[in-house]
Order: C-alpha cells, then structure tokens, then sequence
C-alpha cells in the first residue's frame, strides 16, 4: 500500500537545522515510505506511549517520528511526519493531539523539557531504543521492559512556582497542551520555561509566555486565545483526519527539497501564526486595516492575504490585485517573499510595484498631459526653492517650512487656485498662519512651481497628485457609464469608450493590498481609491504610524478610505525578542514624554499590550571613543557573529552567513565609510543596500536606516548612534525657537527611524556611539 505524507511545522523547523547529508537521506526515506510504508528497511514501528506515534528508520542515526492518520480516498494511508531526531533522543513519551481550542494537531515531546521541571513533576523518560554499547554513556539508562520506570518522588521546589495562583482547569480551557499542564504549573523560574515552551505546541508557548508576563487570564483569553478558537463537537475532538485539514503542513515531494535548502530564516519571513489567520480569510465590506508593532506579521498578513485572494481568482491573464508599498528596495523583498508563497501562474496575477512607479504608469497613459517631464528629488526641488527665496530676498519664510506646506497642504488637498488654499484646513501643520500669510506664500509657491513647468520638472508628489487626478477622472467615467447602462437596461456600451482609446473601460484592479501604509501621500490614496471598485475586499491595509519615517500625516477618510469599524491590532511580535523589543519601546514611548501617534484616521494609536514570544540576549550598548574606535569594535563584532553562523550547523558544517547579518547608519556617508573599511580594513565582504534592493553579494549587508524599512536580520549593529546625528542638530537648533510644533514633529520623525532600525533585529542588537549617546537611547 503507498502512503500520502506531510510534514509538521516543527519538524520541517528541525529538518532545516540538520546537516545536508541527513537532509538528504531524509528524501531518500520519504520517497521509499511514500512507495511502501511497510517496507522492512524502514523498521516501522508503534511508541509504547501513544500507539498513534510510530517512529521509522531514516538511516543507522535518525529516526523519523510519525503519527498514523487515516486511509484518503484513494485508499493512500495518510502520515504526518511529526519530528526528525537523532535515535538517543527518541523516547517513549510522545504524543499526538488534537487542541481543543484551534482544532489542531498538536505534537509534545517531553524530551526536551529540563530535567529538573521533568523530577519536580514526578516524571521519567523511556528511550525507545536500547543504545548501542559505544553510546551508553551519553544517553539515559534504559528501563527494562518488563519493569515500570521507577517512581521520582516529587521534590519540592525551591522557589516558588512561576505561574502560581493558577489552577490545571484555567491552563485547560485556554488551550495548553494537555500534557504540558502539569510542568507549566511547576516551572520556577524563565529558563525553566524557555525549556518546557522550547518543543511546546505553538498555541501553549504564546498561553505560558503571556501568563509569565503578567497578563491575565481574561487579557490571554482575549489577545491569544480567541482568535484562533474554532467551534467542535465532540466528535470533532478526536478525528485526526479532520485535524489535520486545519493543521499547518507541508505536503513531502520532490519541491520540498528546495524549500529545506533555502534556510530556517527564509521560511520564518512567511510563516503566517495561527492568530493571524483569521484575518487573511475574513471577509471585509470594505477597506480593513491591520495595524501593529514591528514583528507582529503585518506584512506577512499581507502577504497571505494576497495568496488568499489570488487563489479565488477564475481563470485569466490579467492582474486584478495590487501589492504596493512606499519604497522601490521594500517591494522587492515582498515579490521574493510571495513567490514562496505562490505558484507561477498565480503570482502572474499579481501586480506589485511601488506607489511612485504606479503613479508613473498612469501619468505615461497619459503622455498628452505630461510627455517630456523629468522627475526629480525633494533636495533637488528643495534647492530651487532655496534659489527663488534667494532672488526674491524673502527671508520670513524658509524653504523646508514653505516646502512642506506645499506637498501636505497644496499637493495634499489638490489646491489649484489660491481661493481653495485660503479655505483649506491645516490640521497637523504646527505653525499657524493669517490671511496675508495665506497669500505671501501662495505667491511665492506659484513661482516655485512655475519654474519647474519651465524647467519641464516635476517632483514625484507632483506626479502622484496628477497621477490620482487622472484616476478619479477615470473612475467618475466609469460610474457614469454604470449610471447610464442601468438607465437604459444594461445595452453594451463599449461604443462609449472608443474615444479613451480602450476597449474596456472598468478599474483597473479587484483587490488592492497596501503595506507600509504610513508612509503614502495623500495623493497616493486617491489614486489607490479611484483604481479599485467600492465593496467586499477593495482594500487591505497594513501600517503602524510608529514607524512613519516620512513626513506624510494623513486622514484616511479624507481622502474617500473609510475604514471606521473595519480594523484590528496585533501584539504579539514573533521576530524581535523581548529585551530587543523592551529597549525599542523606550525609544517612542519613553517615561520622561507624553508622546502621541494618530491612527492613520482620526483617533491615536499605541502599543499598550505590544510584547515578544521570543527570548534572547540584551541588546548591547556600546560607547566608544571616537568613530575610528567603533569602526574597528564594529569589525570585531561582526567577526564573532559569522564565526558564531559558521560555526552554528549540525556537525560543524558551516551555515551561510549572507542575508543575516547587517550595519545600519544613519546616513550614506556613514554608510559609505563603513563599507571601506570592512572591506579594505577588516577583511569582510559588505553589500550595499539600496533603493533598488541589495547591490552586491557580500556576507554583511550595510545600510541607512531608510532602507533598513520592511527588512529582518537576525543579527543588527548600529553604528554612530549619538547626539547631533540622532536627532539631526541642525534641526534642533532651526526649531528650538521659532517653531516647538515643527521641532516635535522632526523629533517624533527621528525616533520613529531609531525605533525601526532597532527593531530589524531578531535574535542580536549592537548599538554603539561616539562622544554623547543620541538623548532617545534607553537610559539617557
């Protein structure tokens, strides 16, 4: 009889650790199992614990540990594959369940519990093979099999039990492990529970972590427990096949291979938690937002909500969905990531481009209205402000203040005459001014403008509010041309298009899917608006205004996206560990200032229950002597950290390094300073990244704090982190002054940046400075 088998999500997590021959020989035993479950070589046999657990020979050393399912329809056993050990670290113990609030399968293998939660609880392990003599003293002492294991008498523990107070049936109904109970009820200390959680279903770490970290027994039922609850009968509760429908596999054939090969990290960047699924399903009547802190899967809900969507396509060829974001380097990690997520002809359907290059799309439809113009930066428009300030001696007014005004206000509300920027509101602005004011500055922002007609320039704010104008324009003609099919009982109307030059005239797409939404101007969210039809699933959303590093300050119902009523928050971070997460939380919520941060709408938005599952070391600050000092501290430390990869592979074979370890600065110079010297001093490679991605194939990735957005390493250094860099003292000292609202704002700007490089850590942050340390780092 052949076999059907899958592969539990921590097994393939133990499988991308192991040395490429296990690897390899893995594939070897899940091809012979597929073609002959019962064949002799594989040594098939049942645990004693729990006689649904089998475990089967991968080769002389590893044992493959697997839980017998059902029969398909086709008369295929069905397998799940549960873990991938070493046979000294196979025991008796094992079990296979299923959780009696997600519906789940759920593995536990109480191996991997410290011993001394295992003796307090009065518990023994069996190994399930008798070691080969040359093994005996590395490995349990067998138990006879006609003897029971000997009886541990409970010690009492020292200190007192970490989740004290709780009681078995209060771990039951929120959904631990049934198995795992009694432990959590006797762990004294974290390290103790770092052990128990370390193999613990995913559902149980995120209950026990939560209860240690002083939430309540409401707070976990509600931020963990009932997102992912599913109503089941009885019936329900014991059927494995039906389980494993709702359980997180990996179906074992030849493309597996690939996946294995591509790293634990790669994988992380799109495992979608349980919580989180429901909202990638849910059905949404109109535009949603998710917001978060960073780690929290913002993205990645993006991201499966995209495969979500593109799986309920019909069948075509065109792109009905967007994926956009703010910056040309972040849309590129997100077109690797869902294509790891995607089958070919799906991510066909799938447009993703960054919001200027979609706005430069439409604009060159339109070449009639804008052929010839030469996009430019902000500094460079900014200078030709500075320029006409010079010839009209105007010296109360400076160009980043009338600059500003300009995209937020003119751009932003599409002024077009002088009357409508009289009438318009200034929320958010800071600096208040008069009528006559009103009218100075239009002036001179009419010969700001006219210059860069003139010059046959325009900046990329400009070209999205012409971008969003065409859009709408569009957008009226197609409800005009609905009105009217209705008015005349739905006769073909393509004659009407003829003049547009199409052949169809509908939006361009279905669903619109936006990430990093902090950061788009208001102009880009009338174009997104007026490119997709209103209703069920137009727009999906995901953003958190702590990490707005742009100055874009927007209202999302102003600008026709209304999603009041249709939103939710996620807390729980699942890349950044606790005491990275602890530190970057004093950064933009520091005890000494009541800071505030709107919630892309009209109310605030804040990080109140925002916390890690993970654990890991404490971020290391580093003062230093001089910049030539932290360069070369740098180096040694980026040394210690490829050594600690090369060196961190099952059997000493090396891991590759690239894509996991990273500089960030906080300008190019900086940047550019360091790459020399890490590659010409120290002897490392460096790759640069840029707008346009990672140029480059270097170990160590090196960039500014800008382009550090969207991305994750696990380990991160910052480097030059002091006063007058962080913030920028030019800055402070223009608006110490002259205007308190503008220095708040450059201030907030400043710390959100802080706030996003340190939280592109996983697992390792450095942060070191020269002279004084910048006033937003903990402690200072």
């Amino acid at each position: 009889m052949t076999a059907r088998l899958s592969l539990y999500e921590k097994a393939e997590q133990e499988l991308y650790k192991l040395d490429r021959s296990v690897k390899g020989k893995f594939y070897d035993f899940s091809h012979r199992f597929r073609q002959n479950p019962d064949h002799p070589g594989l040594d098939l046999k049942p645990l004693k614990g729990d006689g649904r657990v089998y475990r089967a020979k991968i080769d002389q050393s590893y044992r493959a540990l697997l839980a017998k399912i059902g029969i398909d329809g086709d008369g295929q056993e069905k397998w799940l594959v549960v873990a991938v050990r070493h046979r000294k670290h196979v025991y008796e113990e094992l079990s296979v369940a299923i959780n009696r609030i997600t519906g789940e399968i759920e593995f536990v293998d109480l191996s991997v519990v410290g011993q001394s939660v295992l003796q307090r609880a009065g518990m023994t392990l069996t190994p399930a093979e008798r070691p080969e003599a040359e093994d005996e003293p590395e490995t349990l002492a067998p138990v006879p099999a006609t003897e029971e294991p000997a009886a541990i008498t409970p010690q009492v523990p020292e200190a007192e039990p970490l989740l004290a107070g709780l009681a078995p049936d209060d771990l039951r109904k929120l959904g631990v492990a049934e198995q795992l109970i009694g432990l959590a009820l006797a762990v004294t200390g974290s390290e103790e529970l770092d052990d128990l959680v370390s193999g613990a279903p995913l559902l149980t770490k995120d209950i026990l972590y939560g209860l240690a970290a002083g939430l309540t027994l409401d707070e976990v039922r509600k931020e963990i427990t009932a997102p992912v609850e599913v109503e089941l009968d009885e019936s329900e509760r014991q059927d494995l096949d039906a389980a494993l429908a709702r359980t997180t596999v990996t179906t074992i054939d030849d493309a597996l291979k690939d996946v294995l090969e591509e790293g634990d990290f790669r994988a992380w960047k799109v495992f979608l938690h349980p919580a989180q699924a429901k909202l990638v399903d849910r059905r949404h009547s109109g535009p949603f937002r998710v917001s978060g802190g960073p780690g929290t899967g913002k993205t990645i809900v993006a991201l499966h909500r995209v495969k979500h969507l593109a799986e309920k396509l019909p069948p075509g060829h065109n792109k009905p969905i967007l994926l956009t974001t703010f910056t040309k380097n972040l849309t590129t990690d997100l077109r690797a990531r869902l294509a790891s997520l995607l089958e070919p002809e799906q991510l066909a359907r799938v447009d993703i481009t960054h919001i200027d290059q979609l706005a430069a799309r439409v604009l060159s439809e339109n070449t009639l209205s804008g052929a010839g113009k030469q996009r430019i930066s902000d500094s460079v428009a900014l200078n030709t402000l500075r320029q006409i300030l010079v010839e009209l001696d105007e010296k109360r007014w400076d160009a980043e203040f009338l600059y500003e005004e300009w995209e937020q206000v003119v751009l932003g509300q599409s002024l077009g005459t002088r009357k409508a920027y009289f009438d318009a509101r200034r929320a958010g602005r800071g600096h208040s001014v008069s009528r006559p004011d009103r009218a100075q500055i239009w002036k001179i922002l009419e010969q700001f403008t006219t210059r860069l007609d003139k010059d046959s320039r325009e900046t990329w704010g400009q070209a999205a509010e012409r971008a969003a104008r065409f859009e709408v324009q569009r957008a009226s003609k197609i409800k005009e041309r609905q009105e009217h099919k209705e008015e005349i009982g739905g006769k073909d109307l393509i004659h009407r298009d003829d003049s547009s030059g199409m052949y169809y005239l509908g939006h361009r797409y279905q669903h619109v899917v936006v990430d990093e939404a902090q950061d788009l101007r208001p102009a880009h969210w009338k174009m997104l608006r007026a490119m997709v039809t209103s209703g069920e699933d137009d727009m999906f959303i995901a953003g958190d205004t702590h990490q707005r590093i742009y100055d874009q300050q927007v209202t999302l119902g102003t600008v026709g996206v209304h999603i009041r009523g249709r939103a939710a928050r996620l807390t729980l971070s699942y890349r950044t560990t606790r005491e990275i997460l602890n530190r970057a939380m004093e950064v933009v919520n520091p005890k000494s200032a009541q800071i505030t941060f709107d919630d892309l709408d009209d109310g605030t938005d804040n990080l109140d229950g925002y916390r890690s599952v993970l654990r890991g070391p404490a971020p290391e600050l580093v003062p230093c002597d001089s910049w030539d000092d932290e360069l070369v501290q740098l180096a040694a430390a980026l040394k210690t950290w490829r050594d600690e990869l090369a060196t961190g592979g099952v059997n000493g074979r090396p891991r590759d390094p690239r894509g996991t370890i990273a500089v960030c600065v906080a300008d190019r110079e900086a940047a550019n300073q360091v790459m020399y010297y890490l590659a010409t001093e120290a002897g490392l490679t460096v790759a640069e990244l840029t707008k346009d991605g990672v140029k480059g194939d270097g170990d160590i990735h090196v960039g500014t704090m800008h382009r550090f957005k969207g991305l994750e390493y696990q380990k991160l250094a910052i480097i030059g982190a002091r006063d007058g860099v962080i913030p920028r003292a030019s800055l402070v000292q223009r608006y110490r002054d002259t205007d308190a609202k503008r220095l708040a704002r450059e201030e907030l700007k400043a710390r959100s940046l802080l706030f996003v490089a340190a939280t592109r850590a996983r697992d390792t942050l450095r942060i070191s400075w020269h002279g004084k340390a910048s006033p937003y780092l903990p402690g200072q």
